[in-house]
C-alpha cells in the first residue's frame, strides 16, 4: 500500500540572518491533527511561521506541503494551500475595503480586491460570511471592524482558497476575554466542518489551547524542545524549560493555565 504523505512536513530547517535563528527544526502534520506552536518571546515562533508560510527563505532544510516542495513549486499555488491569519496582513488591507472585498481577495491569495466580483464569487463570499456568522458585516469597511470581527474576516479570506493548512498567528492578541472565547469557539466549529484544513495556532498563552488542538510543538532558543500529542508534550517540566521559569501546569475542564513562582503557586497567568 502506498504511504500517504503528511499534509505538511519540515525537515532539518535552519534559518540564519547574521546569527542562527532556527536550527534543525523537524515537524510533521498528519491528517486529522490540529497543532499549537508555543514558545516564549524570542523563541523563534515568528521566524518559523514566516518560513512555513513562504515569507522567509530558509538557509537549509526542506519544507513540503503534501508532495510539493517549497522553492520547486509556484508560490501562488503554495499560498492557495497554506493560509495565514495574522495582524501583519491586516495592516496591509486598505481601510475602505469592505469585508466582502477582503474575503474575495483570498480567492487568488492577494491583498485587497479591485473590480467587480463575478456572480459565482458573490455567492461563494455570501456562503463564507454566513459560515463564519459574519453576514451582517459584508458591506462594512475594514476601518470600522473590531479586532474580533477582523479575525473572522481574515479566516474567511484564507478559506476562499482550498487550504490544506491554516496558520493562526496569535489571533487572540488584542481581544477582550469575551471576544477571545467567541473566537476560540469559532475555531472549534471550523475544525468540525467537513474538509476543514489542519489548524495551527501560534501563541505563548496556554489558556488558548482548547480541546480541538491535538498536538503541540514547543520552541525554545530556535530549537524544538518537544513535539507530539498534547497530553504527553504539554507538561509542567517542558513549559518550565520553554519559559525558563518554575511553572506548574493546571488543567480545569479541558482548559489550561500556568502558575509561576518559587513554588509554582504564587500567582496564576
Amino acid at each position: 500500500m502506498m504511504k500517504v504523505p503528511p499534509i505538511f512536513a519540515v525537515e532539518k530547517l535552519r534559518l540564519e540572518r547574521g546569527s542562527v535563528i532556527l536550527d534543525r527544526v523537524d515537524w510533521r502534520v498528519e491528517r486529522g491533527q490540529h497543532w499549537v506552536i508555543l514558545g516564549a518571546n524570542g523563541s523563534g515562533k515568528t521566524s518559523l511561521l514566516s518560513a512555513l508560510t513562504g515569507y522567509l527563505m530558509p538557509t537549509a532544510g526542506e519544507i513540503r506541503i503534501g508532495a510539493a516542495k517549497y522553492g520547486a513549486t509556484d508560490w501562488r499555488d503554495v499560498r492557495r494551500s497554506v493560509g495565514l491569519v495574522s495582524s501583519s496582513l491586516g495592516h496591509k488591507i486598505e481601510p475602505d475595503q469592505t469585508a466582502r472585498e477582503v474575503v474575495i481577495s483570498g480567492r487568488e491569495a492577494q491583498i485587497n480586491f479591485w473590480g467587480r466580483p463575478r456572480p459565482d464569487e458573490e455567492k461563494q463570499v455570501a456562503q463564507m460570511l454566513r459560515r463564519l456568522r459574519a453576514g451582517h458585516l459584508a458591506d462594512r469597511a475594514w476601518r470600522f471592524l473590531s479586532q474580533g470581527e477582523r479575525q473572522r474576516i481574515l479566516i474567511g479570506r484564507a478559506l476562499m482558497a482550498r487550504l490544506r493548512i491554516l496558520f493562526l498567528d496569535e489571533p487572540c492578541a488584542g481581544l477582550d476575554p469575551v471576544a477571545r472565547e467567541d473566537f476560540l469557539h469559532l475555531l472549534a466549529a471550523l475544525a468540525r466542518q467537513r474538509h476543514a484544513p489542519a489548524l495551527v495556532l501560534v501563541t505563548h498563552h496556554v489558556e488558548e489551547i482548547v480541546p480541538l488542538f491535538t498536538h503541540v510543538l514547543l520552541l525554545a532558543g530556535g530549537r524544538v524542545l518537544a513535539s507530539g500529542p498534547k497530553e504527553k508534550t504539554l507538561t509542567s517540566g517542558n513549559l518550565s524549560a520553554v519559559f525558563a521559569a518554575p511553572l506548574r501546569l493546571r488543567r480545569t475542564a479541558a482548559r489550561y493555565r500556568l502558575e509561576i513562582g518559587r513554588h509554582a503557586g504564587s500567582f496564576a497567568i
